[in-house]
């Protein structure tokens, strides 16, 4: 039997009187790739920050691995092996693409502060260890010939996967990447989709993944959660829930003043549903 690995019940947050996520509930297991989607503003990001302790869940409950961690902070939720990428690329650009995942590959290093003050063996012993995981990581990710190259130097699609290559070298069990083909090809992105899938079959690791480009997210996910105004409107197997018409009303919206001829509403919903799902039909 397969194992929940991330398990968040009747999760909601407010700031000030406005409620961002109402009764969220989320079971991931491993191995499992999910998709979290739905319209700007709909709060996906927050979800990923309240897993990750940025933000504290005003009530729920969510546990890791077995283990309630809703107050736990960023770092420790980290060194449990949870870890996550971000909308906007953060990495160090005057650093090295080597450097880059080597800092990630700090959270796991065995030696003390001594150890590393004075250099004795066991530190030159664990750096080793962490440059061969290191390249071996740019490797997968195919970005071992730019090893030495500052990290801002690559294209815009490199850099992407550096982050996703920085996030792997935490030894994550969980991953949760924020919007990780914004900004890419449709070539980057297709390296990308194959990418996600060698991340979850070669490690074993569960992903949680945001994202607009419903080709993608239609070509890896295993389920689908769609959040609209904080609140989850549908969810499970994929081509269901992109059909569903809470999720079609909810990447259309409603104008009442548009909508007295039904012809005309009726192929404007199916232009939009062609676009949004890259549903190739004619209309």
């Amino acid at each position: 039997m397969v194992n929940r690995i991330l398990h968040a019940k009747d999760i909601n947050i407010t700031f000030g009187a406005l409620r961002a996520v109402s009764d969220f509930n989320l079971e991931l297991r491993e191995k499992e790739l999910v998709g979290l989607i739905g319209p700007n503003g709909a709060g996906k990001t927050t979800v990923f920050n309240i897993l990750t302790g940025v933000y504290s869940a005003t009530s729920g409950i969510y546990t890791f691995n077995g283990e309630e961690v809703k107050k736990t902070p960023t770092h420790k939720l980290i060194r449990k092996g949870l870890a996550r990428t971000f909308q906007n690329i953060r990495l160090f650009k005057y650093m090295s693409v080597l450097d880059n995942v080597l800092v990630a590959n700090n959270f796991n290093m065995k030696y003390g502060v001594l150890t590393g003050t004075f250099r004795l063996p066991k530190f030159w012993l664990e750096e080793r260890k962490a440059k061969k995981k290191a390249m071996k990581l740019l490797r997968i990710f195919d970005l071992d010939k730019y090893a030495d190259a500052p990290a801002g130097s690559l294209p815009y699609g490199q850099q992407r996967k550096l982050e996703i290559a920085r996030a792997m070298a935490t030894n994550p069990k969980v991953l949760l990447l924020d919007e990780p083909a914004a900004g890419m090809n449709p070539t980057e992105t297709e390296e990308l989709m194959k990418t996600i899938k060698l991340i979850r079959d070669k490690f074993g690791i569960a992903i949680l993944l945001i994202e607009h480009d419903m080709k993608l997210v239609l070509g890896i996910c295993e389920r689908l959660i769609v959040l609209d105004h904080g609140t989850i409107i549908a969810s499970g197997d994929p081509q269901k829930v992109v059909n569903d018409p809470a999720v079609v009303t909810a990447y259309l919206g409603k104008d009442d003043d548009e909508i007295d001829e039904e012809e005309a509403k009726n192929k404007e919903i199916a232009s939009i549903k062609a676009e949004i799902f890259n549903d190739e039909e004619e209309v």
